[in-house]
């Protein structure tokens, strides 16, 4: 009989040999790994497998574990935490370009993993032989992607739960764009990528159930060069095929050549392209129209025309009229405006107006 042994929360499901214990789901027991000697939990009760399906070199559980094991345990998290912290001070020390994600310690003590991310290939030779002068153990360095960060790190996801790949998912199963394709959903790469800025895992779920009526799976041909296509990183064109791997090389908008297989991209219908020039128009009208209204009109050589004084000169008193109808305030343009409109008369009649000078009269009479 065989159980199934998991060293993480949600991590791959190993198989061992019950032997003479007995057993159930729930209990922790101590197995020896390539690894050296791990505390593991039982996930999968003991169960008979035939024999051609057993693994082959198949090793059996050690003993269970006790008290004292399960705080040797929790011993071993509280030095990963210490480890960490040194480890991030020697990185920053030695000026690499690596982002440390996790530490592990083996549960002999023989050996500590670090597991850390990194754009390209990082020399840290140095690096190990400081921490192994630190810790005096067998020190190793692995290099992860996004998703194994995922997967470590966790979080919440799009759906509001929390990721599937940090609670129950073991392996990552290959998902394409042409999945989203096949379900109707959006091939905006920000609307269907998870956390971890590749496909969501969850494509795969309903995949099998949108192709049960195809008898035979769909051959994928090859895109056409200077076609339009749609990819993880974005929507692109193909400048490039090779056809001996089914690899095509991209050229996406904002600069940036990326090579992908030709199952992970897919090329843009008529419609959608025909949709992308229509409000491409529309944008360009409406900037035009702006443009249109933001310039100043051009007058006529020899100084504004009449149509244009005229037009000027009506507003003014327009506007006046407005304020006093609607009941505002008296202000300096109101007296201003109603000046204007006020009738002139000549000069010499003001003189001989007596409201103005008093009895005075004029000069010779």
């Amino acid at each position: 009989m065989v159980v199934g042994v998991r060293f993480k929360s949600a991590g791959k499901i190993y198989t061992f040999g019950q032997g003479h214990l007995s057993l159930a789901e729930g209990d922790y027991v101590i197995v020896e790994t390539v690894r050296g000697m791990e505390c593991g939990k039982v996930v999968v009760a003991p169960h008979d497998v035939p024999d051609e399906a057993v693994p082959p070199h198949l090793r059996v559980v050690h003993r269970r574990a006790d008290a004292s094991d399960r705080a040797r345990v929790e011993e071993n998290r509280a030095r990963e935490i210490e480890a960490r912290t040194v480890c991030e001070e020697k990185i920053q020390e030695l000026g690499l370009k690596m982002k440390l994600v996790s530490v592990e310690l083996t549960f002999d003590l023989s050996k500590m993993l670090f597991y850390f991310t990194a754009d390209g290939r990082v020399d840290f030779r140095q690096l190990v032989r400081e921490l192994a002068g630190v810790f005096r153990t067998r020190i190793e360095l692995r290099q992860i992607g996004v998703r194994d960060e995922a997967k470590l790190l966790g979080g919440i996801g799009c759906c509001g739960r929390p990721l599937c790949c940090a609670t129950f998912l073991g392996d990552f199963a290959p998902v394409s764009i042409r999945m989203a394709k096949e379900q109707n959903l959006s091939l905006n790469p920000t609307k269907i990528s998870g956390i971890c800025g590749r496909l969501m895992c969850c494509l795969k779920y309903e995949s099998e159930c949108y192709a049960c009526p195809r008898t035979t799976p769909k051959k994928v041909l090859a895109p056409q060069v200077s076609s339009r296509v749609v990819s993880v990183e974005g929507e692109g064109r193909v400048i490039s095929l090779n056809q001996q791997r089914r690899q095509a090389t991209m050229l996406l908008d904002d600069g940036k050549t990326i090579v992908a297989s030709w199952e992970d991209i897919i090329e843009k219908e008529e419609e959608d392209l025909a949709s992308v020039a229509a409000l491409a128009a529309i944008a360009a009208i409406q900037a035009d129209a702006v443009e249109n209204d933001r310039t100043p009109p051009r007058y006529p050589k020899g100084g504004k025309s009449r149509r244009f004084r005229d037009n000027r000169g009506d507003s003014k008193p327009y506007e006046g009229k407005n304020r006093r109808t609607n009941g505002g305030g008296a202000g300096k343009g109101r007296d201003y405006e109603a000046r204007d409109r006020r009738p002139r008369h000549p000069r010499e009649d003001r003189r001989l107006r007596p409201q103005d000078h008093g009895t005075r009269q004029p000069d010779g009479e």
